[in-house]
């Protein structure tokens, strides 16, 4: 028995590893918003405003796995629909967490507002953004308004490689990111500058544009870059619909690399277990009877850690007669 945990918490201890891994957002400390005042405004009281304020409550209790937001509430001109998306590398819990945020803050800044959008990060990196609006805007583009930020620290020398190297890099990941189905469109890598210096950046559509689309976000607000960033060691621009950030450290977490592998390696762990038992069922089967047309396989020391028997030592040496019929069907088995 003591053997069977172990060899059980070894499959899952690389997917226990993976969700420790996410840990938790830090503290909110900033936003961004923007109230639109030429769109009108709802009155207070009104369908329009029960339904927003009922749309946005329900969102603390909504846990999307894909971090993006598409829900509406109300019929005909008092339909309010938001959209909210999470950055790519935060886990289920804690984007529910920063949208809830989000939702509680845009409620009581824009109040009576037709049209709103805000952005929550936690003092130096977007974590989350949340809209509403009056008209469907799932799918569609906006590059505008847009916000951006840059670190303190400046290049002081091969300015133009540097911005060679980075440009590189984000119209890279701008390509990949826009390829990508939904429901995740984001891209993150790095890029050799110097012998001492690596960039890694990260870009993000929201998964209900189409890949034109996505393109044009990113291409659009990568002219921005310039005006903000052009000197920086770091920095990046959001916008409705798309957003982009590079620096000289990984800012992202290691996670989001492997995360698109995570179920296929829990899947093949899962299938190795299960095949695992099979061949230790068939063994003991077979040890009880005899076959006459028979396949010879020695058993491998590693049979020693996996087995959990106390006759582990003896079958380093031995010989274990298996059928044809059961070669077959353990081949049938095996990941391909």
């Amino acid at each position: 028995m003591a053997s069977s945990s172990k060899l059980l918490l070894f499959f899952l201890s690389p997917i226990f590893i993976h969700f420790l891994a996410l840990g938790t957002i830090a503290e909110l400390k900033e936003q961004h918003h923007v109230c639109y005042n030429n769109t009108g405004n709802y009155s207070t009281n009104s369908s329009y405003e029960e339904n927003l304020h009922r749309l946005l409550n329900s969102l603390s209790t909504k846990t999307v796995d894909y971090g993006f937001y598409n829900f509406s509430d109300g019929e005909n001109a008092d339909e309010v629909y938001v959209i909210g998306i999470c950055r790519p590398d935060m886990d289920p819990e804690n984007c529910r967490k920063c949208i809830s945020a989000a939702s509680n803050n845009l409620t009581s800044i824009c109040s009576n507002f037709l049209l709103a959008t805000i952005w929550l990060d936690d003092g130096e990196y977007h974590n989350c953004m949340l809209r509403y609006a009056n008209y469907s805007i799932f799918g569609l583009m906006e590059d505008a308004p847009y916000f951006y930020k840059s670190s303190k620290g400046n290049i002081t020398e091969n300015l133009e490689d540097f911005s060679q190297k980075r440009n590189k890099l984000l119209k890279r990941l701008i390509g990949e990111a826009a390829a990508r189905g939904s429901p995740t469109k984001y891209a993150v890598g790095e890029e050799g500058v110097s012998e001492n210096l690596r960039l890694y950046a990260l870009v993000q559509c929201n998964p209900d544009l189409t890949e034109a689309n996505c393109t044009s976000c990113l291409n659009g607000i990568l002219g921005n870059l310039s005006a903000c960033c052009d000197k920086k060691e770091g920095g990046g621009v959001d916008c409705p619909s798309c957003r982009f950030r590079y620096e000289k450290t990984k800012f992202y977490h290691s996670s989001i690399e492997g995360k698109k592998n995570t179920v296929i390696t829990a899947v093949r762990s899962v299938i190795g277990f299960v095949i695992l038992i099979f061949i230790g069922c068939i063994i003991l089967r077979m040890r009880k009877t005899e076959e006459d047309d028979e396949i010879v396989v020695e058993a491998s020391s590693s049979q020693e850690y996996y087995s959990g028997s106390t006759r582990s030592d003896q079958l380093k040496n031995e010989v274990v007669p298996l059928s044809r019929n059961d070669v077959s069907m353990i081949t049938e088995l095996l990941p391909r």
